[in-house]
């Protein structure tokens, strides 16, 4: 079970129908890296080309960071962003609606693609430009792809957070699923929403014993949550962040050298990690370090743990407490 960041083409490629067929065994990919800052379609390429990477080393999941494409509004407190009607606010927000992810457009097409072709699960950190809410406006929006290639959910962030609400909306319960992947249950949750009880308790409630979080970047994020995560409900938990550093700041995009100015070397240190059902690190927090850690994990573990503590089972009390989860996908508009 020890990590690796293997460069690519680094491990001998097997075919997927020759991976691994034990359904106890699944082997996870924590891809840390660095979006080509607010440009969708170049960050794409680079998503692509990591997954392939994944899929080489014959990892059957592939985890990354929280709001990736096309990148996390470091903007924002570097740029005076709770200035109202400011004419730069306004300029980089349209910027940044323009790269905004639309899957209805086919934005993530070729990703489903690949992710089908080489039997490999994807979760991936999106800015969404949901046309369902007028096509105008940004959602931090998690999205799951199985290893048939298919979107089969998207989980809008439920509460941006401190000065992500300037550019993000709030989110729906819709995304409050869980996906089957061999014996693993898996649910995901954005960021500062692992922080979240009745969020967290949402998936357990559904069976939850892979926890998947999913970060901007920065190890003060993830050191702490994940082992507590990990102990709260005897399950796996994988973080996985970005990075960001001043150099990847494209001189291209609007007030570029505002934002150049009053930003520090690095922005987002990383942080990805992997802890077992038992809390104890299987992958410690990666830092400053771009590439795919990867590791091996088995189910029997989960069965060992649950044996003195089942949040949603044999320790819950549900003819006491019980959580009311409403999955309907908002709208402000609904035609009969």
């Amino acid at each position: 079970m020890e990590p690796s960041a293997n460069a690519k083409h680094s491990a001998p490629y097997s075919l997927p129908n020759a991976q691994n067929m034990n359904q106890d065994i699944l082997k996870a990919g924590l891809a840390q890296i660095a979006p080509i800052w607010l440009d969708r379609d170049k960050t794409l390429k680079k998503v692509e080309s990591y997954i392939e990477d994944a899929a080489f080393q014959n990892c059957e999941l592939v985890v990354f960071g929280e709001a990736l494409i096309p990148g996390y509004p470091f903007w924002v407190e570097r740029t005076d962003g709770a200035r109202f009607n400011s004419k730069i606010q306004k300029e980089i927000y349209a910027h940044y609606l323009e790269q905004g992810v639309q899957i209805e457009a086919g934005h993530l097409e070729n990703i489903c693609r690949i992710a089908g072709e080489k039997k490999i699960a994807v979760v991936l950190g999106t800015v969404e430009r949901a046309t369902d809410r007028g096509g105008h406006s940004m959602y931090c929006t998690l999205v799951y792809i199985n290893n048939l290639g298919n979107i089969t959910h998207t989980h809008r962030k439920l509460m941006p957070t401190y000065d992500e609400r300037l550019v993000w909306s709030i989110g729906d319960g819709n995304g409050l699923q869980v996906q089957q992947l061999k014996n693993f249950t898996i649910g995901a949750l954005n960021c500062y929403e692992n922080w979240m009880p009745l969020s967290r308790a949402a998936l357990y409630g559904q069976g939850e014993d892979l926890h998947i979080a999913i970060w901007p970047g920065g190890v003060h994020n993830t050191e702490d949550v994940t082992r507590f995560i990990a102990q709260e409900s005897r399950s796996y938990v994988i973080s996985v962040s970005g990075l960001m550093r001043k150099s990847d700041i494209p001189h291209c995009i609007p007030h570029a050298d505002i934002i150049i100015e009053n930003s520090e070397e690095i922005m987002a240190t990383g942080g990805s990690c992997l802890a077992g059902p038992d809390a104890k690190w299987i992958i410690e927090p990666q830092t400053n370090t771009e590439g795919i850690f990867t590791a091996e994990i088995d189910y029997a573990s989960v069965r060992e743990e649950r044996q003195n503590f089942d949040p949603a089972g044999h320790y819950s009390r549900p003819d006491v407490t019980q959580l009311v989860v409403n999955r309907e996908r908002n709208s402000i508009v609904k035609f009969k």
